[in-house]
């Protein structure tokens, strides 16, 4: 048939590309880089010249008689294809590659609504956490049972350091119950009332997602800032969460850094400019959605396009913007647009600080389901172990239980925006204070049993090590140093909010530099947005525990300082309950008196706080 001939993608194309092609080029494969999952996927694989199939290297490979560089490549045991197919083949890309609009080799995809949804509650006891009837519903399904409760020992322990960063105090049972049963629902309010612990707590999770650090890459250049004196106070006073993402995204002076991104030293690849680092951040942090792929060229892994990453980029910009395909200038020019226009869509004549403020109406709207889901998801994450969806960064994965998620994001909109809100829904639910004893089989579908065990960040760890020995670092202003400001910052933000003076108070490690030990830890250097840290030890954090030089002084400290104690069996009991809530067994009281003399040297109470900071238990929230 002569090249001129037409050709029916469906009936024709879509079949040989099926049976010689997709097994290696499509869906979620995509072998030496090429899929095929779209045309322009296609395309921009330079395998094709459009009109001119003589001079395509896809036909070259086709025909190849070369066994090595044939395709489908003999390894497949797949025969070469016949004459007919690749005349068929030969008359599409004469035909300037036709493809029905739509048509994807991509597996059909989960895609979650957009707008909020109602949710009927199954029935249940009068008065319970509505969270409580969405699981029972799920386990009945299931034909599993709820969860046994924890002890409340377990329960304060984790609730604290989820909610506050460090161990209940060993009085703090005694203060809320006054000789009565634990209140629970009364231990997480008076949790959650405690703002400086709330706020210095979170920074971490925020100063993650927002690339917030004190040191590191960009900070030469002078293309990176902090936005510490933006962030902790809007924690401290429980900022809205509309307020707080509008402001990061139409921001303020001190709350720019985020979107400013990082200026990078010499040449970089066209999906790292400022612009399109904005693009990516914003879609991850507030939308959960991975531009990053699409910042090169149309995404293998969902359905968002280069054009679309483009889009938002361009609301940034401050110059005209050319998309580039895999670092190819393709002579297209972005316009600045939104990603979901059934909301609204930006005015690309505006200058760029109100297009700014044209995406942060569009980003808190009150029918964004999006932007809601993704916050709600990821503090259910923080408190159980694992989000709803997983990865908390690929919203359009289906979730485990949609009505749950869109419970929680619309308790988050009625409850005015308030994160503190959610996080008390989710504390004072049984499934939350159920035990923590599921280990999670990844061979398997998942299937949701309740609570996960997780390990302490590097900041948690190191700030339950300072609270146990009473030893914290010196006040530096590290968390509020920028070029030509001073360290005094902080203590003026700290008495703008009525607070004690930061220098007589103890320093978190959320303010301070990543070293070498938080590095072994986790904590990232946040040269790109964190959603989640390593959940298993390395070999380098491994070495770091048995003998790494900063643990070992800060626990040398400890121990001078808990020198002082004049009974063994007191301070055994003291430490055990700060670190671990809870009393020493028998065994460990008498571990633990032997490692112990009647007056302990500072080797003694050191070999003793070794002993108990490296017991699983305390890594660990239960």
């Amino acid at each position: 048939m002569p090249l001129g001939a037409a050709v029916d993608f469906a009936h024709e194309v879509v079949p040989i590309l099926k049976k010689h092609c997709v097994e290696c080029h499509g869906g979620e494969k995509s072998k030496g880089g090429f899929s095929m999952n779209t045309r322009a996927l296609v395309l921009e694989a330079d395998v094709l010249e459009p009109g001119h199939p003589d001079v395509s290297l896809l036909i070259e490979q086709l025909t190849a008689e070369d066994p090595d560089e044939r395709m489908p490549p003999p390894g497949k045991k797949k025969a070469p294809l016949n004459t007919a197919e690749i005349d068929v083949l030969k008359r599409w890309i004469a035909a300037d590659v036709p493809w029905e609009e739509g048509f994807t080799f991509a597996k059909d995809r989960y895609e979650p609504p957009l707008k909020p949804r109602k949710v009927k509650l199954p029935a249940g006891p009068a008065g319970a956490n509505p969270i409580d009837l969405i699981v029972a519903e799920h386990f009945k399904g299931e034909k599993l049972d709820f969860p046994v409760p924890a002890d409340d020992s377990t329960f304060l322990r984790r609730a604290t350091i989820d909610l506050t960063g460090l161990p209940p105090s060993p009085g703090f049972a005694a203060k809320i119950s006054q000789g009565k049963p634990l209140n629970r629902d009364k231990a997480v309010d008076r949790l959650l009332a405690d703002k400086q612990g709330y706020a210095e707590h979170w920074m971490t999770f925020w100063n993650d997602l927002l690339r917030n650090d004190y040191g590191g890459t960009g900070f030469i250049t002078g293309g990176r800032k902090q936005v510490t004196s933006w962030l902790y106070p809007a924690l401290l006073n429980n900022k809205p969460f509309d307020e707080f993402v509008r402001e990061l995204v139409a921001p303020t002076k001190e709350s720019r850094g985020f979107i400013d991104g990082i200026t990078w030293r010499g040449e970089v690849n066209a999906s790292q400019t400022t612009q399109i680092q904005f693009s990516q951040n914003v879609s991850q942090v507030f939308l959960g959605i991975n531009m990053k792929c699409a910042s090169c060229h149309d995404s293998f892994i969902d359905r968002w396009t280069l054009r679309e990453a483009y889009g938002l980029a361009a609301i940034y910009s401050e110059t005209p913007l050319e998309l580039e395909r895999c670092d190819k200038p393709t002579g297209e020019m972005a316009k600045a647009s939104w990603l979901f226009p059934e909301l609204g869509q930006i005015d690309a004549s505006k200058p760029r600080d109100e297009r700014l403020k044209q995406l942060a109406d569009l980003m808190t709207h009150p029918e964004n389901g999006r932007m809601q889901r993704t916050i709600v998801n990821r503090l259910w994450a923080q408190m159980m172990g694992r989000g709803i969806v997983r990865p908390v960064d690929a919203m359009n994965t289906e979730p485990w239980s949609e009505d749950l998620l869109d419970l929680l994001a619309n308790h988050l909109v009625s409850s005015g925006y308030d994160l503190k809100a959610v996080l008390r829904l989710i504390a004072t639910s049984r499934i939350y204070q159920s035990r923590a004893d599921v280990r999670e089989d990844e061979s398997e579908a998942y299937v949701f049993r309740g609570p996960v065990r997780k390990r302490m960040t590097a900041e948690q760890f190191l700030d339950t090590i300072r609270a146990v020995t009473g030893v914290w670092p010196k006040a530096d202003g590290d968390a509020f140093k920028e070029k030509g400001a001073s360290g005094g910052q902080l203590n003026k933000v700290m008495k703008a909010h009525d607070l004690k003076k930061w220098d007589d108070r103890p320093i978190r490690t959320a303010f301070g530099k990543r070293d070498s030990l938080q590095a072994a830890l986790g904590r990232p250097n946040r040269d790109q947005v964190v959603t989640s840290r390593p959940d298993s030890v390395t070999t380098l954090e491994a070495i770091n525990l048995a003998n790494g030089p900063e643990l070992a002084g800060m626990i040398r400290a400890g121990a001078e300082k808990l020198g002082n104690a004049v009974d063994p069996k007191n301070l055994v009991q003291s430490v055990f309950r700060a670190s671990l809530s809870r009393e020493p067994a028998t065994e460990e009281m008498e571990i633990s008196l032997s490692l112990l003399s009647a007056k302990p040297s500072t080797e003694d109470i050191e070999d003793f706080l070794w002993s108990v900071f490296m017991l699983p238990e305390f890594h660990y929230i239960n």
